[in-house]
């Protein structure tokens, strides 16, 4: 467990990030500052040890605000755990001209934790600390219906390969991997209903690895051991992963003729 820490957390109002809430703020001495656009809402009353902060982290200027909160509920003391959980995603078929769409993804799946870790080794000044990702199984394999996603996901996945074999010794850097998450993900996603990507985990068990993984200092956390399994398999036998890309390739074309059918 983790206790007498000062805490922040972003995208802390639901899924896996509120199931890492939920665990972090029984820890006896914690101080989290939890963070969310909504976070004030849904989070009001949560604990006494936890300080609700709404703000959008998907520009400088959110980030920045959140360490200055963070300065400021801390009374001045270092944040011991920084967790760059927020994110979301988009399931689509990706036949469209938006660039803003596009970039307001990776303004806050990629480059907002990329700017966070700058930020945090600055906050740190060689005092010791953990960095927290929320990365993504898809991150190590791109799946059909989440091009942007799976990229922004994949520009986190080597940013955080890269700055391991340049980042001080006094930061631990641990990274989750989860599958799908049965969370408000999928709502997020679309709003129009659809099938789920297999395998499909439980937010509360993920949560609890995560934990498990920053407490033991691991390099990376994956949740489910079937996706670990499947990666070995894919390596030695190629042939499955195109077989289990074109069922899921089959679930958005399923997508696909069902949005057809709405908009007739």
């Amino acid at each position: 467990m983790i206790t007498s820490s000062n805490i922040v957390l972003t995208g802390a109002s639901s899924g896996i990030g509120l199931e890492v809430l939920k665990l972090i703020s029984k820890g006896e001495g914690n101080k989290i500052l939890a963070v969310s656009r909504t976070a004030e809402e849904k989070l009001s009353g949560f604990a006494d040890n936890v300080i609700p902060f709404n703000c959008d982290i998907g520009s400088a200027e959110g980030v920045d605000a959140v360490f200055k909160k963070a300065d400021e509920v801390f009374g001045g003391k270092k944040i011991d755990i920084f967790y760059a959980n927020a994110g979301f995603p988009y399931y689509e078929e990706f036949n469209y001209t938006d660039w803003d769409r596009v970039k307001s993804m990776f303004d806050t799946n990629t480059l907002s934790p990329i700017y966070t870790y700058a930020k945090y080794r600055e906050h740190l000044d060689g005092r010791e600390g953990i960095l927290a990702y929320t990365v993504s199984a898809i991150g190590q394999m791109a799946m059909p219906g989440y091009a942007i996603y799976s990229a922004t996901k994949f520009a986190l996945h080597g940013f955080q390969q890269a700055i391991r074999l340049e980042k001080p010794d006094n930061i631990q850097l641990t990274c989750l991997y989860p599958v799908a998450t049965d969370t408000n993900f999928f709502k997020v996603a679309n709003k129009i209903p659809f099938e789920k990507p297999f395998p499909v985990q439980k937010s509360d068990i993920v949560a609890r690895k995560m934990i498990a993984g920053i407490e033991k200092k691991k390099k990376s956390v994956s949740p489910s051991p079937l996706f670990a399994l499947s990666k070995v398999l894919m390596g030695v036998c190629p042939p499955v992963r195109t077989v289990y890309w074109k069922l899921e390739t089959n679930k958005l074309n399923r997508f696909k003729e069902k949005l057809k059918s709405l908009n007739k």
